[in-house]
């Protein structure tokens, strides 16, 4: 399972100086994702900021 702390939706708000799950679901895709029985979140990109930078390389 991967974790939240490297994913590129999991994003820090400094107003309310939390992390949080910048996916945008509606509301089926909501219930469906917390209904599910998977273990790992569908939705989970790993965050390699400078993955970028070293193809441009």
């Amino acid at each position: 399972m991967a974790s939240c702390d490297s994913c590129a939706n999991y994003v820090y708000d400094e107003d309310d100086e939390c992390w949080y799950c910048d996916v945008n679901l509606d509301e089926d895709d909501l219930y469906r994702f917390l209904g599910s029985r998977c273990k790992e979140c569908p939705y989970y990109k790993y965050g390699d900021e400078y993955a970028v930078v070293r193809h441009q390389m």
